[in-house]
């Protein structure tokens, strides 16, 4: 009877080591399913909750739209350009804009992938990113010449167009903007996680306790309201290193050589820079700007220097807007 009662024990483990791994596999699939489909379901209601506060464009007519949020008036129309996986320029920008949207036009474009624009099949290479943007603008009303405030990574975008389109662009503002010079001596590309990919795309990191909150700059740094921080929040979330984002990480390297072969902006590139910085990074970007005849801040902030230090870059702005009017 022991001996019985022994291999049925064997048996029933046996059974047991088995099966397991296929139950942990149907729970997990459960879970992760299950999050998905309540995250579908909260993006359709975050969005009709929450429309674009701009103009959605359908600029290649497949019903694929970009979104270009416009205020303000004035005779020079100012052009912001997010960096890499800013998951909402408009948001991210505000805090700078609003200080000079008294006295000028301004208009923030969201590239494929981000904020309230759709998520597309069109390639990242530089000259289709170009292209989307002028075309979004055109759409949306706005007329050239323009003074183009890059961020970060559009800092390639923006100083193609000066070469491509030189009378359609004033100046450039930059804002700790990457140069393909720098590109060209360290070839950092940015960092993607697959971790956070494969959260972002089951909903999963909505569970995160206060993860937009601390990974969304503007937020961080106290410049949105309880009201924007929720709006913000919900981009956030359908935001995080989309398919056009991994993209443009992809073609990073093509984009600089197509960019570094063009040679230098030429329009005056103004920068402002962190000091927060590399000193090759520093010093990349100061040597850029006097090549082109601009002028380099090195202020105290870290790289997303327009929520650092929004009015300081808004009032040097206005003056070497209006000394370029001759005001």
């Amino acid at each position: 009877m022991k001996e019985k009662g022994t291999k049925t024990k064997k048996k029933v483990l046996k059974w047991i080591a088995i099966g397991l791994p296929f139950l942990l596999i149907a729970f997990i699939t459960f879970v992760v399913g299950g999050s998905y489909i309540e995250h579908q379901n909260l993006i359709e209601e975050e969005k009709a909750e929450y429309p674009a506060p701009g103009k959605l464009v359908d600029i290649n007519d497949d019903g694929n739209k970009l979104h270009v949020y416009t205020e303000g008036k004035g005779s020079e129309t100012l052009v912001f350009l997010s960096g890499f996986g800013t998951s909402s320029p408009v948001f991210d920008f505000q805090a700078l804009y609003r200080k000079l949207s008294n006295e000028y036009r301004i208009a923030v474009v969201e590239r494929a992938g981000y904020g309230w624009s759709d998520i597309t099949d069109s390639s990242r290479d530089i000259d289709t990113v170009l292209e989307e943007t002028r075309t979004a603008l055109q759409m949306a009303g706005e007329s050239p010449p323009y003074v183009l405030f890059p961020h970060s990574l559009a800092g390639m975008e923006a100083i193609y167009w000066s070469h491509r389109y030189p009378e359609e662009i004033k100046m450039i503002m930059g804002l700790e903007t990457l140069v393909p010079e720098y590109y060209a001596q360290t070839e950092e590309d940015p960092t993607l996680s697959p971790v956070i990919s494969f959260l972002a795309r089951t909903g999963l990191i909505r569970s995160q306790p206060n993860v937009c909150r601390d990974n969304f700059p503007a937020i961080q740094k106290g410049h949105l309201n309880e009201e924007e921080t929720k709006i913000a929040c919900t981009i956030f979330f359908r935001r995080i290193l989309t398919a056009n984002m991994k993209d443009e990480a992809d073609l990073l390297a093509a984009n600089s050589q197509t960019v570094l072969e063009q040679g230098k902006s030429t329009v005056p590139f103004h920068v402002f820079i962190s000091n927060e910085g590399g000193e090759k990074w520093k010093d990349t970007l100061s040597s850029y700007s006097q090549a082109t005849g601009g002028e380099n801040f090195i202020l105290d902030g870290e790289h997303y220097i327009h929520l650092d230090q929004p009015d300081l870059i808004a009032q040097k702005s206005r003056i070497i807007i209006n000394n370029a009017n001759g005001y």
